[in-house]
């Protein structure tokens, strides 16, 4: 048929054809928002070692325990903030991180550099292995079961006196001839629990910023919807607590060897476990940065009533501890980004939000 213009559909107008986007180059925030905390991280662990010239003997070993709750929080939140699975068990892998490292130190007289890996590779692995099976449970019931594994860990302990020296405790060889490693110091572990807590922090941002992350996330929102869309949830799971389990064993390795003696009271104390998930909850969970908050306002605080309410110490970080969670009940981080986003900065409004 003549005097109809043909139009060519297949190639556009004008112009050269557009080129498809790189698969992800939409969601990919720009190179300074990724690049940006791991700067503060960096100025951070430096600002950490000028504070140490400026503390006594006294306030270097808070600051070192304030760190070392830094890096239990930080390690509790990859499984209780991101995946949402409440782990009152955590301080089961702390005790079993440290009685690791004293036995490897007393028994195999191995240097404490080779120790603390070698109890973070254990601990994370034994985490995998009851985390298979214990992660199908959900709720309550996850968080009972995984405190009867940290006090079943702390019965092992006590019943083996050869191997642990049981109720009497164990003393790991730091000063004598034949000690593996030598006694670190005030100074040695301020400096250890600051880089402890900085790896750990490092860790906190990968998995953030990760697809791991995001699969951890939408397990907490969801969990059987996070599984239908293709995210293999029990593997997910399994890993976030191993990961979560061998930090914590790491930090316990560290902590048996700046105490020296360590007893299974000590070490398997449920209070520990408490105080990381109240650390991350009033920090804000699921957050980077809120667990490393929480963790120094509760520490911090803890420390100072201790010392200048020694009889009512424990009864007043209650009270404040009460009063934060009615006031900020999602947590410091996100009530400051809710705050900023909506311009409503009244903790009585945030109140009447949630209904309390």
């Amino acid at each position: 048929m003549t005097g109809v213009p043909t139009v060519d559909t297949a190639a556009p107008a004008t112009g050269s054809p557009a080129r498809p986007s790189e698969p992800g180059s939409v969601l990919r925030p720009p190179r300074w928002r990724r690049t940006t905390p791991w700067l503060l991280l960096v100025l951070a662990v430096v600002a950490g070692f000028g504070l140490q010239t400026q503390l006594y003997t006294g306030q270097e070993r808070t600051a070192s325990t304030i760190l070392m709750f830094v890096s239990l929080a930080v390690a509790w939140n990859l499984i209780g903030g991101y995946a949402g699975y409440a782990c009152f068990g955590q301080v089961g892998f702390f005790g079993l991180g440290g009685y690791t490292t004293a036995v490897l130190m007393t028994h195999a007289r191995l240097s404490f550099w080779l120790a603390l890996p070698a109890s973070a590779v254990l601990v994370g692995v034994f985490a995998a292995l009851i985390g298979a099976p214990l992660l199908r449970l959900r709720g309550h019931y996850f968080a009972v079961a995984m405190l009867g594994v940290a006090e079943g860990l702390r019965e092992v302990v006590t019943n083996v006196p050869g191997l642990t020296g049981g109720g009497a405790g164990i003393t790991v060889p730091t000063v004598d001839a034949g000690a593996p490693t030598r006694w670190l110091g005030n100074d040695g572990f301020y400096v250890l629990f600051l880089l402890l807590a900085g790896v750990l922090v490092g860790v906190g941002l990968l998995v953030s910023t990760s697809r791991a992350g995001y699969a951890l996330r939408a397990i907490n929102q969801d969990e059987d919807a996070a599984a239908a869309m293709g995210i293999n949830t029990t593997v997910a799971k399994t890993m976030a607590l191993a990961v979560s389990a061998a930090l914590t064993g790491a930090v316990g390795a560290a902590y048996a060897f700046q105490q020296v003696t360590i007893y299974p009271e000590r070490l398997f104390d449920v209070d520990i476990t408490v105080l990381m998930v109240v650390m991350v909850m009033l920090g804000g969970a699921g957050t980077v940065i809120g667990p490393v908050i929480g963790a120094v306002a509760v520490a911090f605080a803890s420390e100072w009533l201790r010392q200048h309410y020694p009889l009512v110490h424990t009864f007043l970080l209650g009270g404040l501890i009460i009063a934060a969670v009615i006031l900020l009940p999602q947590g410091f981080t996100t009530y400051v980004h809710d705050a900023v986003r909506t311009r409503r900065f009244s903790p009585l409004a945030n109140l009447r939000r949630y209904r309390l």
